[in-house]
């Protein structure tokens, strides 16, 4: 279980971070996203499942860009828990809520780290019947750790190998509201 954090704490953790991406940057990286998407799913009325608690700030400033019909649906899978370092297996927490069977489906998530946590999530939709699975996140990590194939169709921006936070991700369950992306001290 993760310990209780102060406000001043959290804070402090905001004003010594440093700024990795700024709200500008993210801003042109989900017009580009929305651009490439666009251009791959327009014809295609899919479904769009935003994986919880993260991918719902990035799903929420992409959706509008989207130049075309779709259905919206959730899920909640996590492998963090709150914690800063992932744990060994997929809890789901909330199944896709929109039927799937047939149809093209984009899976929006906030950051492909490892890649563990989306590939089970695009295993799984596949197993409930999608006729093609696709994804996109606002930030791949660039590391040598990836699940192993493990590839993102949509990706918005790279940052370093550091435990970033804001515009979705969260450091320890805070600040998934921050406006740009940015990285722990140390971390």
């Amino acid at each position: 279980m993760t310990e209780s954090l102060s406000r001043e704490q959290l804070n402090t953790v905001m004003d010594e971070a440093d700024l990795l991406k700024s709200k500008e940057e993210v801003e042109a990286a989900l017009d580009t996203l929305a651009a490439d998407i666009t251009a791959r799913l327009a014809d295609k009325m899919p479904v769009v499942y935003s994986i919880m608690n993260g991918g719902l700030v990035v799903a929420g400033q992409l959706l509008t860009r989207l130049k075309f019909p779709l259905e919206q649906g959730y899920m909640h899978a996590t492998r963090y828990r709150g914690e800063t370092s992932a744990q060994a297996d997929l809890q789901w927490q909330a199944p896709p809520s929109v039927p799937m069977d047939g149809r093209t489906v984009l899976i929006v998530d906030d950051i492909f780290d490892e890649g563990y946590t989306l590939e089970a999530v695009v295993e799984a939709c596949k197993a409930q019947g999608a006729a093609e699975v696709l994804t996109a996140v606002l930030v791949d990590k660039q590391h040598d750790r990836k699940a192993p194939g493990m590839k993102v169709d949509f990706i918005g921006l790279e940052v370093e190998d550091r435990y970033v936070f804001g515009f979705g991700m969260d450091y320890r369950g805070y600040w998934r509201n921050a406006p740009g992306i940015y990285a722990v001290k140390g971390l």
